[in-house]
């Protein structure tokens, strides 16, 4: 229904206006992520300026918004409920340098190994997280200070403001792409909204129901720049082994949501961001944070949508984001203030069902029901838990059910060589999930007194294999029968202890390949 893609290339007045939009929706994404993690309003609108201006002009991902986030969010409240923010500050520094360490490694690489099936859970729970996050927009503080949900006529225009804003977005690409369509929901709702002087509720409406009482009167997103401060913790080893787990976690967390964002748009838009970079240029952002007062953060998928709907594909759609959006706290907070909720949710919502990969219903009615159920695991466990635990579930789950679907996979042709050897001619791979049915392909007590073993149709993949094997060159001796293994690697021979003088060299037939070992180490 909504076309993500609106423009493939880069152009600065895309990039410009992308920006512009995009700022506008940081503002209650920070404020909130901050109250999740038991900070200032402050303190999260700083993150996403730092964390959008720096990963935007470093970053290995142009187009790929960063800024404060739900995921890192739920992983500092225990930090900061028991030792403060300061604390916060020095975990997020600590948490920025292992990014950076992750980086000069060259760990991005692993994303790689992330199965099609987990990422399509990740983004289908991602959609729905986005979802339901806007679901708390339709709340209000009642007088004895509970949320409650709305009714009335305030419920009535909130969804017509909703239906309104997904209208233009959708109607305004068929007859310009000259501004984004965003842009211009937020900009007409907003306008209808104050001139029509409609019951509908502002960001700053949305900033006042998260403060206590005596703090509502006087709220504003008015602030200054942020200033650098090392934060003010005891420099020892107890600090450190406070702020390490929550660090460590931040860390994988950060990075983990941003290098499966970056894999995303680069699906989406048939480019190819560098993951190593971009774990630089996250934790060349947290570092920053720490010193200058933010909560840190990493890429944001919904703001990351919404930019490239928008047209935005360089650097400067994201540094405009983070400019504009440092320009609304020092100079024009109540403009921000005014915004109606209901068009920042209709924008959310837009990229919701953008986000959403709705060819995954084809997938689960499929014939492969292993990538069916990994996908709806990843997509649960997302949702219900942590989008870091997802991906390592979802990692986990699929690489045993790879082993389990291919443990069986080896399997042996035999026959009798004019010689009157017996010859198993091997396939498949042998690995620790296969050896149990390697040892069964066997028939040591019936088999001639020479056997051949031709692994020229197999592999052994690691020290199990290795082990498998020397097993069973030993029975074979026991039994007084000699073993032949023909077709495999230098580096295997060298690695077997007992079948190793069984093996017959062939310097042109056999093959090159590294055994899975910490023996060639």
């Amino acid at each position: 229904m909504f076309d993500i893609i609106t423009s493939k290339d880069s152009n600065i007045k895309n990039d410009v206006l992308s920006g512009i939009t995009v700022a506008l929706a940081l503002v209650p994404e920070a404020v909130a992520f901050a109250f999740v993690a038991g900070v200032e309003p402050m303190i999260g609108l700083y993150a996403a300026f730092m964390m959008g201006l720096i990963t935007s002009a470093i970053g290995g991902r142009p187009g790929m918004i960063s800024g404060a986030t739900g995921a890192m969010a739920v992983v500092m409240v225990a930090l900061v409920a028991q030792h403060g923010v300061q604390y916060l500050f020095a975990a997020v520094v600590l948490a920025g340098l292992l990014q950076i360490l992750c980086g000069v490694f060259r760990l991005g690489k692993f994303i790689r190994l992330v199965p099609y099936p987990v990422m399509l859970g990740f983004v289908n729970g991602l959609a729905i997280v986005i979802f339901l996050a806007q679901l708390g927009q339709f709340k209000v503080v009642n007088a004895l200070g509970v949320r409650e949900w709305m009714s009335g006529t305030m419920l009535y225009w909130m969804l017509g403001l909703v239906a309104l804003t997904m209208a233009i977005i959708y109607l305004l690409p068929k007859l310009t792409k000259a501004v984004p369509a965003s842009l211009v929901a937020i900009v007409t709702v907003t306008l209808l909204v104050h001139g029509l002087d409609l019951e509908a509720r502002t960001v700053i409406d949305f900033v006042r129901d998260l403060l206590p009482a005596e703090q509502k009167a006087s709220a504003t997103l008015a602030g200054e720049l942020p200033s650098f401060a090392i934060p003010m913790v005891p420099f020892n080893w107890d600090t450190l082994m406070i702020i390490l787990p929550t660090s460590v976690i931040l860390c994988l967390v950060g990075l983990i949501e941003s290098l499966l964002t970056l894999s995303l748009i680069d699906e989406m838009t048939d480019t190819r961001g560098r993951g190593n970079k971009e774990c630089i240029g996250q934790g060349v952002a947290n570092t920053v944070n720490g010193f200058f007062g933010g909560m840190g953060g990493c890429a944001m998928i919904g703001q990351s949508m919404i930019n490239i709907n928008s047209g935005g594909r360089g650097r400067l759609s994201g540094i405009t984001a983070a400019l504009v959006l440092l320009g609304f706290i020092l100079f024009a907070a109540p403009l921000i203030e005014m915004i109606p909720l209901a068009a920042l949710v209709g924008v959310m919502f837009v990229v919701v069902i953008g986000t959403f990969e709705w060819a995954s219903f084809r997938i689960m009615r499929g014939v492969n029901k292993e990538d069916a159920f990994v996908l709806f695991l990843v997509t649960a466990v997302t949702v219900i838990a942590d989008l870091a635990i997802a991906v390592v579930v979802g990692v986990i789950v699929s690489a045993l059910v790879f082993a389990w679907k291919h443990a069986t996979h080896i399997m042996a042709k035999t026959h009798i060589d004019k010689d009157g050897w017996k010859v198993y001619e091997l396939e498949g791979p042998l690995f620790f999930g296969s050896v149990s049915h390697f040892k069964d392909l066997f028939d040591i007590a019936n088999d001639p007194e020479e056997v051949v073993i031709d692994f020229n149709a197999s592999r052994i993949w690691d020290s199990s294999g290795i082990d498998a094997l020397d097993s069973l060159a030993d029975k074979y001796e026991q039994q007084g029968k000699k073993l032949h293994i023909r077709h495999i690697s230098s580096e295997c021979r060298s690695l077997l202890s007992k079948a190793g003088k069984f093996v017959e060299m062939n310097v042109n037939e056999d093959p090159r390949y590294r055994v899975a070992t910490d023996k060639l180490a």
